[in-house]
């Protein structure tokens, strides 16, 4: 049990990475629990900034809005590049 004279800390990530993936694995959940295609709503609403692309189920339109267009995209081109075969063939 912790002192009463010391400072208890919170420590949440804050890492900019873990929190897109966090915003992206909500919405893709969120657009396939409503039935639409979380691929293409995804990609209508990087392309165009209309976040009507991004239904409102689990606050997931709020939630995107949260993240800059171009970090969803670098964090897209990341996970493609670490999980792709040709990537690890050049190692």
């Amino acid at each position: 049990m912790a002192e009463i004279n010391n400072t208890q800390y919170f420590k949440f990530n804050t890492d900019p990475e873990a929190r897109v993936k966090m915003v992206l694995e909500v919405v893709y959940h969120a657009m396939a629990e409503k039935g639409y295609n979380p691929v293409n709503q995804i990609v209508g609403y990087i392309m165009s900034g209309d976040p009507t692309y991004i239904t409102s189920h689990n606050n997931a339109r709020s939630l995107i809005m949260k993240v800059e267009r171009d970090e969803l995209v670098e964090e897209l081109l990341r996970e493609y590049i670490k999980n792709e075969s040709w990537q690890q063939e050049e190692k």
